[in-house]
């Protein structure tokens, strides 16, 4: 929740490239979304697939992190702490999957 909350403040201070601020928003908060409904999930199937949404959205984000740096609407500066964090919820997200897939 930190990291959406993270990205949600950096959102609020970007005062151009609304579409783009808008796909980096939905990316970022659905990462923690679709983790929290995985905790509830009616099946291992359904845990690992949650999951695997939690990793595609960890993606988008960066993506649209690097774009937003790439475009000069942020700097390295300010997106290398998120890219950080956003690398961190991968590395967990590739461990939780590669451990619920296992079992």
């Amino acid at each position: 929740m930190i990291f959406a909350v993270d990205v949600i403040h950096l959102c609020d201070n970007i005062h151009n490239r609304g579409p783009l601020k808008n796909q980096l928003l939905r990316a970022a908060t659905s990462i923690g979304a679709n983790i929290h409904e995985a905790q509830y999930g009616y099946s291992r199937e359904d845990f690992i697939y949650k999951l695997q949404l939690s990793l595609k959205e960890c993606n988008e984000t960066r993506y649209w992190l690097e774009l937003l740096v790439q475009s000069g609407t942020i700097t390295n500066e300010v997106a290398s702490p998120l890219m950080n964090q956003c690398n961190r919820l991968r590395y967990m997200l590739i461990k939780s999957l590669n451990t619920a897939k296992s079992t």
